[in-house]
C-alpha cells in the first residue's frame, strides 16, 4: 500500500513537471510572492511618503524615470512601492479568506454528505441560498452595511466563496462513503470523526487543493473590485483595487496609475489559474493513462 502511494506521488510530480503551464504558472506566482514578501528590500521607500519632487511643476504625476521606476501618483507617492506593498495587502487578505473558505467548505461538505437526512437538507439549502446571490453584489451589499476594514473584507470574501466548495465536497463524499474501505472501518467500530478525517477526507483533499488554487485568483479579483468600489481596504492603505480607483480620473495624464496595478492583478490571476489548471490535470487519473 505504501509503495502504491509513493508511486502515485511520483506519477503526480512527473506529470506536473512535464506541463509547461505548470512551470509558467508557478513562476508567475513565485515572482509575485517574492516581490511582495521582499518589498522592503526591493523598494525601501514608504508607500505613504509624499515627495515634493514627485510631481511636475504643473502638479501632475511624474512618468516612469530613473528615480521613480513606475512613476508617481497624484500625491507624489512612488508607484513601485505602492504596488508592492499593495500586493502584500491584497494577497494577504486573499490568502486568509481563501484558506478560511476552503476549511469551512470542506467541513460543511463532509458533514452534509456523510450524515445526509435533515443535516444535509439544512446545510445544502443554506448553501443554495448563498449561491443564489451574485458574489460581487452580495459582497457589495454586506460591505455597504459594515464599516470597511481589512478584517471585514476577509469576512466578506470568506462568506461569499465557501459555498461552491461545500457543494463539490458533498458530491464527492456521497460517492466515497459507499466504498468498501469505509464500510470496513464502520464494521471494526471506527468513530464518525475517524472515518471522516482519516478515511474520507484524504480521498477528496486533492479536489479541495485544486479548488483553492483556482479560487484564489477569483478572490484577488473580488477583493480588488471591493476596494475599487470603496467598500474594501480603506485608504490610505494601498491595495491594487483602490490604486486603480485613485487613477481612474487621471488616466489621460497618468495612465500608469491604472496600468501598473492592473498588470499586477493580471499576472497574479493568470499565474494562479495556470497553476490550478495544471494541478487539476496532474491529479486526473486519465492524464497519467495518456502519458
Amino acid at each position: 500500500m505504501q509503495k502504491l502511494k509513493r508511486s502515485q506521488r511520483r506519477g503526480f510530480w512527473y506529470i506536473l513537471s512535464h506541463m509547461p503551464r505548470a512551470w509558467i504558472g508557478a513562476s508567475l506566482v513565485a515572482l509575485v510572492l517574492f516581490a511582495t514578501i521582499f518589498a522592503p528590500l526591493i523598494t525601501p521607500v514608504d508607500p505613504l511618503t509624499q515627495y515634493r519632487d514627485g510631481l511636475s511643476p504643473t502638479g501632475t504625476p511624474l512618468p516612469p524615470d530613473a528615480r521613480f521606476l513606475l512613476g508617481t501618483d497624484y500625491l507624489g507617492r512612488d508607484m513601485l512601492s505602492r504596488t508592492l506593498y499593495g500586493g502584500r495587502v491584497s494577497l494577504l487578505i486573499s490568502f486568509i479568506a481563501n484558506s478560511t473558505a476552503a476549511v469551512i467548505g470542506v467541513l460543511t461538505g463532509l458533514i452534509a454528505g456523510y450524515y445526509s437526512g435533515i443535516i444535509d437538507t439544512l446545510l445544502m439549502r443554506f448553501t443554495d441560498m448563498i449561491l443564489a446571490f451574485p458574489a460581487v453584489l452580495l459582497a457589495l451589499g454586506i460591505g455597504a452595511v459594515l464599516r470597511p476594514s481589512i478584517p471585514v473584507v476577509i469576512g466578506i470574501l470568506t462568506f461569499i466563496t465557501w459555498a461552491p466548495l461545500a457543494r463539490l465536497t458533498r458530491s464527492q463524499v456521497l460517492s466515497v462513503r459507499e466504498r468498501t474501505f469505509v464500510e470496513s472501518a464502520r464494521c471494526i467500530g471506527a468513530s464518525d470523526l475517524r472515518i471522516l478525517f482519516f478515511h474520507i477526507l484524504p480521498q477528496i483533499i486533492s479536489i479541495a487543493v485544486v479548488w483553492a488554487t483556482v479560487n484564489l485568483a477569483s478572490v484577488v479579483l473580488i477583493e480588488s473590485s471591493l476596494s475599487f468600489l470603496g467598500v474594501g481596504v480603506p485608504l490610505p492603505t494601498p491595495s491594487w483595487g483602490n490604486m486603480i480607483f485613485e487613477g481612474q480620473t487621471r488616466y489621460r495624464i497618468a495612465p500608469w496609475m491604472i496600468v501598473v496595478p492592473s498588470f499586477a492583478i493580471l499576472i497574479t490571476t493568470f499565474g494562479f489559474n495556470l497553476l490550478g489548471d495544471a494541478l487539476r490535470d496532474a491529479l486526473d487519473p486519465r492524464t497519467s493513462q495518456r502519458l
